[in-house]
């Protein structure tokens, strides 16, 4: 199964680093995901508990682009309640055309009740506004001329005045623990980004999930497409699993108290092993992770994208040799680039004896042809 892979950058940051710093690590791990072959990058937008400190996505993924030369470049996401339609999709169009056609737009409802609160915004109004901006915003980006007066917006005779590059643009609705998400999904026929599949007990519910986001697209004329599902859980690799888990022990506590449970209000105390027996962090070696990732899609029905949840668990050496690692062993897998070297070696190792023969009567003629002696280790009779 060929699988797309990425990075999803809320992103998670102690509250004692300097941005100036967390923003240049952020944008150095996306040109180093874009050096070692991965997909996609997705950035997230919050206003406020000081951990996940990027306000505008589009922004910062214009910067990332004047650093990047392949790897798509996605919000992750957009709180569309926060904003005008016509201006997120305007914004995007924008990126799409500063990132030669390589913009994605992921957008939700919003996730800190703070964010919401600080604007005025009723928390229950959250959902129903993300279903009325997306619906919208893909008028637009398709476009037609939209006239549409809403109780929080209004748009007389709108139009892009630019569409994007390559004539339509990568969307996707974040989905976490309830399936709203991956129903709106499925009422717009976009696709998904499954935040709660990194969470202990979230892999049971995602063929659950599916199936009524299939239901909803459906009853909205419209398809879900696996290839277009992507799951988002936190990876970290090192030469043996061990190893990994030291790597990232300190940085996970840190953020599970610092932020999990003072900010988001997390009540339990699964472990990191815990969490990783249950597939809801993936560390140890590579092929832990293809491992996990097989167990994935045997238990989702299959999912076409994986991304790496970002944050501070490892420190930046270890974390960067993490993502090489998945690159170098665990991409490759999913992309078929191994079946026929692997058939390759297979076949001329069984063939060892058949090629053996012919090769060593060869170096022993040209030894002949020469007037010499073959030196005794290249005999063929020493040779096995």
């Amino acid at each position: 199964v060929r699988l797309s892979f990425g990075t999803f950058m809320a992103p998670y940051h102690p509250v004692r680093e300097s941005p100036l710093t967390s923003y240049e690590r952020d944008l150095e791990l996306i040109a180093w995901c874009d050096r070692w072959g991965f997909d996609e990058a997705w950035v997230g937008e919050h206003h406020s508990a000081a951990w996940e400190n990027i306000a505008d996505p589009a922004m910062f993924l214009a910067a990332a682009g004047q650093r990047t030369q392949r790897i798509k470049l996605g919000s992750g996401v957009v709180s569309l309640p926060y904003h005008h339609p016509m201006m997120v999709a305007d914004r995007f169009v924008q990126l799409d055309y500063l990132t030669n056609g390589r913009a994605m737009l992921g957008v939700g409802p919003g996730a800190l009740i703070s964010d919401a609160t600080m604007m005025g915004i009723d928390p229950s109004s959250q959902r129903p506004r993300m279903n009325e901006a997306l619906g919208v915003i893909m008028r637009l980006l398709n476009g037609e001329v939209v006239t549409h007066d809403s109780d929080w917006f209004t748009l007389n005779e709108a139009r892009l005045q630019m569409l994007p590059v390559n004539g339509s643009m990568p969307i996707a609705v974040a989905s976490s623990t309830s399936p709203s998400g991956i129903t709106a999904a499925g009422t717009h026929g976009v696709g998904v980004l499954s935040l709660g599949a990194g969470l202990i007990g979230g892999k049971k519910d995602l063929a659950a999930h599916w199936a009524l986001g299939e239901k909803a697209a459906a009853e909205s004329g419209k398809q879900l497409r696996r290839e277009e599902w992507r799951l988002v859980i936190r990876a970290h690799l090192a030469n043996t699993r061990e190893q990994a888990i030291a790597e990232v022990r300190e940085g996970r506590e840190a953020e599970r108290v610092g932020y999990f449970k003072r900010v988001a209000g997390l009540k339990n105390d699964y472990t990191l092993e815990q969490e990783i027996e249950e597939d809801a962090a993936i560390v140890g070696t590579p092929d832990d992770m293809i491992e996990a990732l097989h167990r994935l899609q045997k238990a989702t029905g299959g999912f076409g994208g994986f991304l790496v949840l970002a944050g501070d668990w490892a420190d930046r050496e270890t974390t960067l040799r993490s993502y090489e690692l998945m690159g170098r062993y665990v991409i490759p897998e999913f992309r078929g680039h191994l079946e026929t070297l692997r058939a390759s070696y297979d076949m001329v190792v069984s063939k060892k004896k058949d090629y053996g023969a012919p090769a060593m009567a060869a170096i022993q003629k040209a030894y002949e042809d020469a007037g010499q002696q073959m030196p005794e280790d290249l005999n063929p009779t020493n040779l096995r």
